[in-house]
């Protein structure tokens, strides 16, 4: 792993389903010829899944729109995306909250050269799991690229994207 791309959640959900919007439908495009890009050896990309309990969950109670059930329409990754990292034999990882542990351990051990995140939503999963790569690997140069993410509002992506370039990330 030298350069890699880490998808965030490219789902059904947040595009234009339970929590989807017009700005969250503008990236599939921009996030298609991301993973198309050659200059990125590796491409991982996360799933945001539920279990049937979402409602009960801390997350529920405080997000209580029922999203990403496992195998349901609405967890599947956008098929243009999902077809997109098809052809880039891409590492599909699942989540049961923002960021994912698991992403991280495996950033860990292979010790990219470069990371950079596009998708869903800016200011709740891509920061969590940028800021969590950060710690985790720290010196490593990471960006993310503006138009190939969204956040719940448009204000609150712009919000997302001066953290992040504040915590040395390079918005692209």
């Amino acid at each position: 792993m030298k350069n890699v791309l880490i998808v965030v959640d490219m789902q059904n959900d947040f595009i234009n389903m339970a929590l989807g919007t017009k700005e969250a439908e503008k990236t599939v495009q921009p996030v298609i010829d991301l993973i198309n890009d050659e200059q990125f050896d590796t491409v991982i990309a996360t799933m945001d899944t539920h279990g049937t309990d979402y409602m009960e969950t801390y997350e529920g109670k405080y997000l209580p729109v029922i999203h990403c059930v496992k195998d349901t329409e609405g967890w599947q990754i956008n098929a243009e995306v999902n077809e997109a990292l098809k052809k880039r034999n891409a590492i599909i990882i699942e989540k049961p909250t923002f960021g994912s542990e698991k992403l991280i351990e495996l950033l860990k051990s292979e010790k990219p050269e470069s990371l950079t995140f596009c998708g869903l939503c800016t200011d709740i999963c891509v920061i969590s799991n940028c800021l969590m790569a950060r710690a985790a690997l720290n010196g490593t140069p990471m960006s993310v690229v503006k138009n190939a993410c969204a956040g719940v509002t448009p204000a609150k992506h712009e919000a997302a994207l001066d953290v992040l370039a504040s915590c040395q990330f390079e918005i692209k």
